[in-house]
């Protein structure tokens, strides 16, 4: 690994404040996109502050910005986090909802985070090993938020096959998944978020989307790669079961 070079005052040479990314040498055995990709993360000041300032991960400048733009993780709100792991979104939802009690005179939220793996425990947050997509996760989530959420919010993705249109159609039937999830545990007025891909197949569940909410918009915020196609779909107020008068329980698309 090489760094910037500097003067023996400590202040970066001529040659250095021309360049001051930290370049990782190639090594027996490492594949060059593991190089680039590891070259990426010490340069990547999210990555840098993440570590400086306790998160998890670089993720959690993500939903900062989202909640900064649309305010969602309110002081008492019930917030779910699926596809939790590691947990920073999670971190950032139990200081804005104030699930510790923390900020005097402010509701006490909650936070619950479901992963299909174990994930380390953070302070304020309800962590459970769940498929959401299993009969009966619904009730589960109900029964352990004491009552219908306030947030439902998703940073999943599937499972890379390398096949950029195969991806696309996978995250998007992740999402769709966890909208119908957001549909059976959200209280009316609630709010979805959740990580999609730019792509063309994510088109019929904006559609469903925009019937279920009264405000649906997608945003890529700063923190998001510029070089990903990865974007985020914000729906704000949900009209709830009753107010639709229909069964919502039917697969995507069935209107």
């Amino acid at each position: 690994m090489t760094k910037t070079p500097t003067s023996r005052d400590g202040k970066t040479s001529g040659r250095g404040a021309r360049d001051l990314r930290v370049r990782v040498k190639s090594a027996k055995g490492r594949k060059l996109s593991s190089t680039l990709w590891l070259e990426r993360q010490l340069n990547d000041p999210y990555v840098v502050r993440a570590k400086r300032e306790g998160y998890r991960g670089r993720a959690a400048y993500k939903i900062l910005e989202l909640d900064d733009k649309y305010r969602f993780l309110v002081p008492g709100a019930r917030v779910v986090d699926l596809g939790c792991a590691p947990g920073g979104w999670c971190q950032v939802a139990v200081a804005r909802v104030n699930a510790l009690g923390e900020k005097s005179g402010k509701k006490v939220g909650r936070v619950l985070g479901l992963d299909l793996q174990e994930v380390d425990p953070i302070a304020g947050a309800e962590i459970h090993v769940l498929d959401f997509l299993s009969e009966g996760a619904d009730d589960l989530v109900k029964g352990w938020l004491g009552g219908p959420a306030d947030v439902v919010m998703s940073d999943m993705a599937a499972s890379s096959s390398g096949h950029k249109g195969t991806d696309h159609i996978r995250i998007v039937a992740l999402v769709e998944a966890a909208a119908q999830l957001a549909f059976d545990v959200l209280e009316p007025g609630g709010t979805f978020v959740a990580k999609v891909l730019a792509g063309g197949a994510e088109v019929e569940m904006q559609t469903l989307l925009k019937k279920r909410f009264t405000k649906v918009v997608n945003v890529k915020p700063p923190a998001s790669r510029s070089d990903s196609s990865e974007k985020f779909v914000v729906a704000t107020g949900f009209k709830g079961r009753e107010a639709l008068g229909e069964d919502l329980g039917g697969a995507f698309g069935e209107d």
